[in-house]
């Protein structure tokens, strides 16, 4: 009787030099949806509709502070409301009394402008000198076209109304 030598004894199972990815899919899959779920709880969620503009965009610090002065007037930092009275005491306490902290304002569009500077001031006054207006991102309007020049195939917006010269002008 001749007998074969066997390398599997028994039940033993071969080795698998395989890599499972399956656990690492899951728990990218679990980050992923944390992220999603975290990521619009860090944004300011005060409906504001501030005026647009075709400046570059400056650089935003980590954590920003917003002061956002809405048109019935009121203030809010971040999402919280806080009275005019208020305004240095929880700016200091937000800051840590470090003057030197950018805040960014945003107000209403419809919001007056004696009105924000009241707000400027209060910031100047309580030591913030370090302000920056937020607004939103436009496109640059092209110059219009000079007198004479061959009028172009696009539709023309319509005409705004004649002014009148000021008194004593030449006409």
């Amino acid at each position: 009787m001749a007998g074969g030598i066997r390398e599997n004894h028994g039940d033993d199972l071969a080795e698998n030099h395989e890599i499972n990815v399956t656990p690492f899919i899951d728990v990218m899959l679990v980050l992923l949806i944390i992220f999603m779920v975290a990521a619009p709880l860090a944004t300011v969620d005060v409906n504001v509709d501030l005026p647009a503009s075709t400046a570059k965009p400056a650089e935003r610090p980590d954590e920003p502070i917003y002061l956002t002065l809405k048109q019935d007037l009121s203030l809010n930092i971040g999402n919280d409301p806080v009275a005019r009275d208020q305004l240095a005491a929880h700016l200091d306490e937000m800051t840590g009394a470090d003057k030197d902290a950018r805040i960014f304002l945003r107000a209403d569009k419809a919001v007056d402008y004696g009105q924000f500077m009241e707000i400027m001031n209060l910031l100047r006054d309580a030591g913030y000198l370090k302000i920056a207006l937020v607004g939103l991102e436009s496109m640059p309007v092209p110059p219009a076209a000079p007198a004479g020049a061959p009028a172009s195939t696009a539709p023309a917006a319509p005409a705004a109304p004649p002014v009148a010269p000021a008194a004593g002008a030449a006409p």
